[in-house]
């Protein structure tokens, strides 16, 4: 069975549009995905500062990288299909997600630094990226969210990256709802292909 990590960022809850967009993604998945599904909103995940920032760096210049706080980096790094759900926020994505992605970044776990440079420690073959947006940012530079996490998917090793975005959500006299069930449909056809 092939392990799929679906960190759930929709802030809006079952209100979010990029949930409906996730929910459809995960749903025409091969039964052979085994999904689990970390709701960020429901995670105690602390900013690196002060007494906390310290006891990482003393456990991973000790090595002691089994200590429970790397438990997120062992879970993305053994994850066969990383699916990632945010509503863009901000020009990119909601703080909550980079603070997640502060405690996936781990080495000696999800990435290596050797005297060759870095290599992604990650097994998943793709990285997938659903994403909702109250304007028309798809190939507008502005847009650093997908950028963000496309670069990470190099710097994680992981094989291949995908965004599946909804633009135009807030914008007066679009067909908001057309522009969701076409990002609903290749979002659809992903999940089938992987």
């Amino acid at each position: 069975m092939k392990e799929v990590l679906f960190v759930d960022c929709c802030i809006r809850g079952n209100e979010s549009r990029t949930r409906r967009l996730a929910d459809r993604f995960l749903a025409a998945l091969d039964p052979a995905y085994h999904v689990t599904r970390l709701n960020l909103m429901e995670e105690n995940l602390p900013y690196f500062k002060g007494d906390y920032f310290v006891e990482r760096q003393r456990l991973l210049e000790t090595g002691d990288r089994s200590h429970p706080r790397f438990r997120y980096a062992h879970q993305f790094a053994e994850a066969d299909l990383i699916v990632i759900a945010a509503p863009f926020w901000d020009l990119s994505f909601p703080a909550l997600l980079k603070v997640y992605i502060e405690q996936v970044s781990v080495d000696g776990i999800t990435f290596g630094s050797t005297e060759k440079g870095l290599q992604g420690l990650c097994r998943a073959s793709d990285m997938v990226f659903l994403t909702t947006r109250g304007g028309f940012y798809t190939d507008d530079g502005m847009e650093m969210g997908s950028r963000y996490l496309d670069a990470l998917h190099t710097f994680f090793g992981v094989g291949r990256y995908h965004c599946i975005a909804a633009d135009g959500m807030d914008v007066a006299g679009f067909d908001a709802e057309g522009s969701l069930r076409e990002a609903e449909m290749r979002a659809q056809a992903l999940a089938a292909s992987l």
